[in-house]
């Protein structure tokens, strides 16, 4: 039976990568909010990000479960930040019958720190598309960010 895994986790904690190293280990169809955003619209999308997401986000809930239909696994990477979201997502997955397991990208402080300063350089450089983390989005992500409690996550990947 195909699944979907629905990947938490903070701002640059390493969640892409992590997509990476599973479709290494089993062919799953990978569907991430931030790609479509960097090929669809303008980084700049300034105060319609949050909707733009929103939609896509939607959006891509939609072909996860068509790919699940069709027998495929699927990746979600877009993080899931709040209780609710990840609440809303089972929610969805749950309705539809679809097997569903959620995995968590826990990151030291200090590595954290560490991912964004790379990542920063990386997007200076025009070596990564990513977003540049600027202190707007490190607070905005501050303000949001709600770790998973115990028992929420089916796997922890600890880097």
């Amino acid at each position: 039976m195909a699944k979907v895994m629905l990947i938490c986790g903070k701002l640059c904690s390493g969640k892409s990568w992590y997509c990476r190293e599973l479709m290494k280990n089993s062919p799953a169809l990978l569907l991430s909010v931030d790609e479509v955003t960097e090929r669809v619209f303008d980084k700049s999308l300034g105060e319609s990000h949050d909707i733009v997401s929103a939609k896509i986000q939607s959006y891509l809930l939609d072909k996860a479960a068509e790919a699940l239909s069709a027998g495929a696994d699927v990746i979600l990477d877009w993080g899931f930040w709040t209780r609710s979201a990840r609440l809303e997502a089972s929610e969805f997955f749950r309705e539809r019958g679809a097997a569903y397991e959620w995995h968590y990208i826990d990151v030291p402080d200090e590595v954290w720190q560490e991912n964004i300063v790379r990542r920063n350089k990386a997007v200076l450089a025009g070596e990564d598309d990513s977003y540049y983390v600027d202190e707007g989005l490190l607070g905005k992500f501050k303000d949001l960010f709600q770790p998973p409690e115990s028992g929420e996550m089916d796997i922890i990947f600890r880097r």
